[in-house]
């Protein structure tokens, strides 16, 4: 149901392809007057939906060159009990931005955050070899950055560089076509679902009771007993030990199904955890 208000919380500063989720989602959901909260990491953007600061965040979930952010998986796994509403699929196109009367010769310093970085190694290489690199929060940082100093330039996407006061000195320059990230809309646990579907995605953390063999195949065997087709299989390190592992799982079915339930309540039994991180249409 369309909203008169409500705040969504980003990875900012303005500018963000955080913030460009951000307010495709509240377009979706049919927000009138969306506030925006410009948060310094994906962490507090858990922090402020988990507070009650406001009623959505949105997090990077997956790049299509650089794979999951370990960051948003971190917090659904061990710190936050924020679940997934909705996913969004963001067309990311960096440009190289510099200060208004900056001098490509004068560029001594290549800023962006990591993935910006990485998802421009072969330009940045070709263009400008020997620069330093500098890890920025978020993409829309590096800007703000090259808009105060002629010697640092930031990769970025165009808003960024209007809104911070660059210029685009080059566009499209990441090294693959059809780079993408995929947001996720998450609320507090329990928030009613805000998107409807023929189709529907679950998200799962699973937490083992120790790590011995064959673990993995009983909790393959249990979602192939309930024909459940799984889109995702990933370990993440608990950090409790080394070689302690949970698993993120994904499938294309709602976790009301009744198969679905039955595979959930055995593993639940075998397991230490099963966490449903959300349950929502596939776009």
């Amino acid at each position: 149901m369309p909203r008169s208000e409500a705040a969504l919380a980003f990875l900012g500063p303005v500018g963000t392809y955080s913030d460009e989720a951000a307010r495709v989602f509240a377009a979706r959901l049919g927000i009138e007057r969306p506030s925006f909260i410009e948060c310094t990491s994906f962490d507090e953007v858990f922090d402020c939906v988990d507070r009650g600061k406001c009623e959505f965040g949105v997090v990077a979930k997956e790049n299509a060159l650089e794979g999951p952010v370990t960051a948003t998986l971190d917090n659904f796994a061990f710190k936050s009990s924020a679940v997934i509403l909705g996913e969004e699929v963001v067309d990311i196109h960096h440009c190289l931005v510099t200060h208004p009367d900056a001098k490509i010769e004068d560029i001594t310093t290549i800023a962006s955050h990591s993935q910006g970085l990485a998802q421009c190694r072969r330009y940045l290489a070709e263009t400008l070899p020997g620069r330093t690199s500098l890890i920025t929060s978020s993409t829309a940082e590096s800007a703000r950055l090259a808009a105060g100093d002629v010697h640092v330039a930031g990769i970025a996407n165009k808003l960024a560089a209007e809104t911070h006061g660059a210029v685009v000195r080059a566009q499209d320059i990441e090294d693959h076509f059809g780079n993408q990230t995929l947001f996720a809309l998450i609320g507090r646990q329990g928030h009613e679902p805000v998107f409807s579907g023929e189709r529907y995605k679950t998200s799962l953390a699973l937490f083992l009771q120790q790590d011995k063999a064959g673990t993995l195949n009983m909790i393959l065997s249990e979602f192939a007993y309930a024909g459940i087709n799984l889109s995702l299989i990933q370990s993440r390190p608990t950090k409790q030990s080394l070689g302690d592992y949970m698993f993120f799982i994904e499938f294309e079915q709602s976790v009301n199904e009744l198969p679905v339930q039955t595979a959930l309540n055995c593993l639940r039994l075998k397991l230490r955890e099963v966490k449903v991180l959300g349950s929502y249409p596939v776009l």
